[in-house]
């Protein structure tokens, strides 16, 4: 008499399913699908001008190292806060003061790359 031995087949795994994608609506909260295309072509957009504001930002970096480069080189400080008030001002007076955190973090952004 033959005896058959069951051996596991690693093919024969059971799929395992992905949750469902959540659809545009979901994804955006809009209640229409009008309102999540406007949405999501809206996003797209604010994408590109996060990616232009940062490569704005990564420049600016770099001028200031610059900018830093020379003053050191000169005898003077890295930083010059009278410059600093400026810019703080500038961005207040046209974003509000919410443009005054903006311009701290930025600042801090652009010091001691040296």
């Amino acid at each position: 008499m033959t005896t058959l031995t069951a051996v596991a087949d690693p093919t024969a795994m059971s799929a395992v399913t992905a949750p469902p994608r959540p659809t545009a609506t979901e994804r955006t909260g809009a209640r229409t699908d009008e309102a999540a295309a406007l949405i999501g072509d809206s996003r797209e957009r604010i994408d590109a001008l996060d990616d232009r504001i940062i490569g704005l930002i990564q420049e600016r970096m770099a001028v200031s190292a610059v900018i830093q480069e020379a003053r050191i080189s000169s005898g003077g400080r890295r930083v010059n806060l009278a410059r600093e008030m400026e810019v703080l001002g500038h961005y207040r007076d046209a974003l509000g003061k919410p443009g005054t955190a903006l311009a701290m973090t930025m600042l801090e952004l652009c010091r001691g790359r040296v």
